[in-house]
């Protein structure tokens, strides 16, 4: 056992308080004994002392001389316990000792005084009794503490060290088991002690943190292995496209073409970089993903504004309702992430204008119900089959429906919505627009002005 392990040091913490309370105990125990026994004894001389005065009041009264009553009291005082000790003195010059007066006092007496008149003289009266039974037993006590404490202390601690053992062994199987952990194995889980106590509890959070961080290395494997997968194909095309470039010699507008397909790839590839890093960031904590009040309506302003160029460039109207007042005349204020929710919208939007067919709309509104405010984005494709509709918030799903996409876009939307506490509905079928609603929890402390809403 290590000086400056746990079980040590309750080992003898536990030593040091059974030794202050044994000590104290026995030290009350031969207090409480002594003060016992002085009183038995001071009682005992007081009732001789009592029973010597009324002997001699009696006596007095009835004897002629002072050596008839001297003789008297001696054969009283024969009566007494051994080694009894009795001194009279008058105030006439009468005196009486026992034993006689040439005996001297013994040193160990437990001496009481008292003081009575009798036929109009004052006596003195002293009594004593041998205080060697008392301190026999008190030392006997004493002998027996002295020589009975350390052995109750050694085996105490023994069994004190031997309990501590057996209760931080908990403590010894969860460390063990806390070795064995590593990334390979983060799925396994320290064993709870059935006692319900602190290590029981401490051992749950261990547990929990433990979990917290199998989630967080999966997550880091889930990203790597997407983007390991996702940009496979995209830098294959560019690697293909420059050695077939290279090969042989060609004419400008061939190298043109390599050139764009190579920019377009590029450009798909950085666009799934950045969809697979906020995909990544959305999993994590909400105290990553800051959140601040924000004009909602002015943030769809903001990303309809920036699409409209790519739907006026494949003949899609955008039917803005909400926008039919002048900016600011409408302040739908929510709690949450600008950035995260810029994105949310911009995937949307951009989902809708990809499958919807030239010369047809893209409709946005935004409406208030109960005290939540709600954007519902609708396209006009061909919809999405029953059979697709429960995956298409999955990752790399994409469904009969197809595309360009990589099949992450809406799985980051859901993420994002999830993290600002809604939820994304979808209401499809297929030969009929899809409609994406998304449904907010407005701030208490917006000003709505639902009449400036259409």
């Amino acid at each position: 056992m290590r000086w400056n392990s746990i079980r040590f040091r309750l080992t003898l913490w536990y030593a040091a308080a059974l030794v202050l309370g044994l000590g104290l105990f026995a030290s009350l125990v031969w207090l409480s004994l002594r003060q016992r026994l002085l009183q038995e004894l001071d009682r005992d001389l007081a009732g001789r002392s009592s029973r010597f005065e009324q002997y001699f009041r009696g006596e007095s009264a009835e004897v002629a001389n002072n050596d008839q009553l001297t003789d008297e009291l001696e054969e009283f005082c024969q009566a007494l316990p051994p080694d009894s000790y009795i001194d009279l003195r008058g105030s006439n010059g009468f005196e009486f000792h026992f034993p006689g007066s040439s005996a001297p006092r013994a040193a160990d007496l437990r001496m009481a005084q008292s003081r009575f008149a009798s036929a109009g003289v004052t006596f003195d009266l002293e009594a004593g009794a041998p205080m060697a039974n008392l301190i026999h037993t008190l030392q006997l006590l004493r002998l027996l503490l002295l020589s009975l404490l350390p052995v109750v202390i050694l085996i105490a601690c023994v069994g004190g060290a031997w309990l501590s053992a057996r209760a931080l062994r908990p403590i010894q199987d969860i460390t063990d088991a806390a070795k064995a952990i590593s990334i390979e194995n983060l799925s396994e889980r320290l064993p709870v002690p059935p006692t319900g106590d602190e290590l029981a509890r401490l051992t749950q959070v261990l547990n929990g943190m433990l979990a917290r961080l199998e989630a967080a290395v999966k997550q880091l494997s889930q990203f790597a292995a997407d983007a390991s997968h996702e940009l496979r194909t995209p830098l294959a095309v560019i690697r293909t496209t420059a050695e077939l470039a290279l090969r042989r010699a060609r004419a400008a507008e061939s190298y043109r073409e390599s050139l764009a397909e190579v920019a377009a790839e590029t450009e798909r590839m950085t666009q799934l970089v950045e969809n697979l890093l906020a995909l990544a960031r959305s999993g994590t904590e909400a105290s990553q993903m800051p959140r601040s009040p924000l004009d909602l309506a002015a943030l769809l302003r903001e990303v309809c504004a920036e699409l409209r160029s790519l739907a006026e460039t494949r003949q899609i109207e955008m039917d803005v309702r909400f926008l039919e007042s002048k900016p600011g005349d409408t302040a739908v204020v929510i709690s949450g992430n600008r950035m995260a929710l810029r994105r949310l919208f911009v995937i949307l939007l951009d989902n809708a204008i990809k499958y919807s067919p030239p010369g047809s709309a893209v409709r946005v509104a935004l409406a208030l119900e109960a005290g939540r405010a709600a954007v519902t984005i609708e396209d006009s494709g061909a919809g999405v089959s029953p059979a697709d509709l429960p995956h298409i918030f999955e990752r790399y799903y994409r469904g009969e429906r197809g595309g360009e996409g990589h099949g992450i876009g809406l799985a980051l939307a859901d993420r994002i919505a999830r993290a600002h506490g809604a939820a994304i509905e979808v209401r499809s079928s297929p030969g009929a627009a899809s409609v994406f609603r998304v449904s907010f929890a407005l701030s208490a402390s917006a000003n709505l002005q639902i009449a400036a809403l259409s």
